[in-house]
């Protein structure tokens, strides 16, 4: 039972918790990416640069024979790879944009200035007496 109780309180911990949410968010935020990347930025870079669809470019190493059915296309698929390259720009641009976000927030906390603190009880008394012993005067 050691094994379990311990595997239990490994996955309660929070850290644990936020990279299975960050994993999940990553997902998801992988699929507007490729979607972003793929039907919104290459179509009008591919416009710009005579109709070229860049998940189309291909170094042919190998070219597909229709008259066997065992003949395979082998390719360098060049063109997925900008495609990939591309992707990952903005996932990284848009990590370091979260990180400086997080940075800016975390600054501004810093910076706040802490509250004063109550002093304690025997400086508060001491404080009392000054104060009374200043009336009497």
């Amino acid at each position: 039972m050691g094994v379990v109780s311990e595997f239990r309180e490994f996955i309660a911990r929070g850290s644990v918790v936020d990279l299975a949410v960050g994993v999940i968010i990553g997902a998801a935020f992988n699929d507007i990416v490729k979607s972003l990347v793929d039907n919104v930025i290459m179509p009008p870079i591919g416009m710009a640069l005579s109709g070229i669809d860049f998940a189309k470019l291909q170094v042919v190493l190998k070219p597909d024979d229709p008259a066997t059915e065992a003949s395979e296309l082998v390719a360098v698929q060049y063109g997925l790879f900008i495609n990939a390259c591309i992707k990952f720009m903005i996932v990284a641009w848009a990590i370091f944009m979260l990180v400086k976000l997080v940075n800016m927030a975390r600054r501004a906390e810093a910076a706040k200035p802490e509250a004063p603190t109550a002093p304690p009880p025997q400086e508060a008394l001491l404080m009392e007496i000054r104060d009374l012993l200043k009336q009497k005067a």
